[in-house]
Order: structure tokens, then sequence, then C-alpha cells
């Protein structure tokens, strides 16, 4: 594999960015992309498209928050729509991921870590990002072309 992948938590004002290291094997947290508006995504797109210049980035992972009875709701409605979106403006494969718990899961994390209640907002969805991403390589087996 010579390009990484790019795990996406896509959350009404943020996005958590996670990248793959260039075996495939683990994820790494790299940044919250923060905006004002739900629906304002043109600098999110900008620095999403930034990153997947600066990671030679290959493909993109993007958790789908489906309901607990696995339904798609409209949370996941927008996420599949960002991520056709970004299939366009990228070129790049998006995978949907079952994303479902991964923010409980980051929260906790972030507890045990003993982050300040007022910090965790800041790392929380770099976490679930990273945990997205984290669910998808460890399926697809390491070191193994992640097609």
């Amino acid at each position: 594999m010579s390009g990484k992948i790019m795990g996406l938590d896509y959350g009404s004002k943020t996005v958590g960015v996670a990248i793959s290291d260039a075996l495939g094997i683990t994820a790494q947290a790299v940044e919250t992309i923060f905006r004002k508006e739900e629906n304002k995504l043109r600098k999110t797109c900008a620095r999403i498209e930034e990153l997947i210049r600066e990671q030679n980035v290959e493909k993109i992972v993007l958790g789908l928050p489906k309901h607990m009875n696995n339904d798609i709701g409209e949370r996941a409605e927008h996420a599949l729509a960002f991520g056709e979106m970004l299939r366009r403006r990228t070129g790049l494969p998006v995978v949907m991921w079952d994303e479902r718990l991964t923010t409980v899961e980051a929260e906790r994390t972030l507890k045990e870590r003993e982050v300040r209640r007022e910090d965790r907002k800041k790392y929380v969805d770099q976490i679930a990002a990273v945990l997205i991403l984290q669910g998808y390589l460890d399926s697809h087996g390491s070191g193994e072309s992640l097609s």
C-alpha cells in the first residue's frame, strides 16, 4: 500500500480526523475541524482536501452513525450525503463505516485519561475518528491490501 487512509467522524459542527500509518496498521488522531453552521462545508472540505494532499491519502473511511436497531436516521443521512460530496470532490473511494458507540467510547477513554471535562470537547471527535479508522483497519487485517 502506498497511500494512507483517512478516518472521519462527521458531526453537525465538527469533523474529527485521523490518518493511518503508511502500513495501514494503526490510526492516529490528526485534528478536529470546527465550523459555525452545519451546512457551511466549504472550508471543512478545503481542509480535508489539504490533508489528503499532505498525507498522501488514497481512501477515506467515514463514520456512519446508525441507530442501535441498525436503522438509518437523519444523522446517518447527513453523513451519507457528506460522503458522496467527498467522493465527488476528491475522486477517492469513500467507505461508510458503522460508528455506533464510538463517541461514547471516546468520552470514556478521555475520562479514564483524566482529561478535564471542558477539554474533552476538543478531543472527542478526533478520538472517535481514530476508533472508526482503527475498526476499519483491524477488520481488514494489518498490512493487507485495504480495498
